[in-house]
This record gives structure tokens, sequence and C-alpha cells, in this order.
């Protein structure tokens, strides 16, 4: 016959056990935690760039540190992916996109009711002062120079997803 247990003793045979089996357990490493993290909740990044070798360059840069990347050469390409209705949480645009300019379709997103207070950054090889104007007044958040400084893109990324300034 098999013995009663009573509340207290099943509490210390589960916390026991549990204790056991846990620290059995190889430790998680960070960066698996991460990417757990990030298959569950996806940061999705929408990348506006014409030229084709940027855009890869770029879609690898920002998988490698677990975001999901949108990819979009032109204005025609973009309503693609909004059509698709996914969610963007960070946008990287070129000022030099063909049939409409970089500052005319941010200017267009950060006038959408859903897309305006998405944070964008703009990646362009044009550096007058007056483009750096031009991007605040349109509401980028940053305008990053080509070529790029990877670390400072990164680092910019998760500031402005954080929600600093």
């Amino acid at each position: 016959m098999t013995k009663k247990l009573s509340t207290e003793d099943l509490i210390k045979k589960i916390e026991r056990l549990t204790k056991q089996r846990m620290a059995e357990q190889p430790v998680v490493e960070l960066n698996q935690f991460r990417d757990v993290k990030n298959k569950l909740n996806p940061i999705n990044i929408l990348v506006i760039e014409d030229d084709e070798t940027q855009r890869n360059s770029l879609k690898r840069i920002l998988e490698a540190e677990g975001y999901v990347t949108r990819m979009a050469a032109d204005g025609p390409e973009l309503t693609q992916i909004l059509d698709e209705d996914h969610e963007i949480h960070f946008i990287i645009m070129d000022v030099g996109l063909p049939w409409i300019n970089g500052f005319e379709l941010a200017q267009m997103i950060k006038d959408h009711r859903d897309l305006k207070k998405i944070p964008l950054i703009f990646l362009s090889a044009q550096a007058e002062e007056s483009d750096f104007e031009r991007a605040r007044e349109v509401g980028a958040n940053d305008y990053i120079k080509k070529p790029f400084d990877i670390d400072k893109l990164k680092i910019r990324i998760k500031e402005l997803l954080s929600g600093e300034k």
C-alpha cells in the first residue's frame, strides 16, 4: 500500500525534484534567449533602398542582429509590403529613390495614422546641410551618411526601438 503524502511533504517533494531537474539543464546563453524572444515577438525592419547590393548588405546586418527584414527597392514595392499587412517596427530609407524620393515618401509615411510613430532613419550618400534639415522637417529620427558605420547603425536602431532619443 502506498503511503499518503501530506500537503507539506508533497510540496517539498515537488520543490526538490524541480530543483534537481533544473540543475541538470544546460545554461541558456543570452543569445539563445534573444533568438527565442525574437522568434516569438519579431521586430520587423523595413528597408527601402534602390541599390540591390546595399539592400542585401543591410538585410545580412539586420538579420544577424535578430531582426526580420522587409525589403523594397522603391515606392511600388513598398505598396506591396504595406498591402501584405506586415507589422513594421522600424524604417531605414535611402533618399535617392526612383519615382518618389525618400523625403517625399517619408512625408507620406509620417502623415499616415498608423505609420507615423515608427522610427525612421535615412541612410544616404547625399549629405548637404539642406538634406539633414529636410530629414528633420519630414520627421526622420536620424540621418546617417553612406558609407556608414555598421556599429553606429546598430546602436542607433536599438536606441530608437527602446524609446531613447
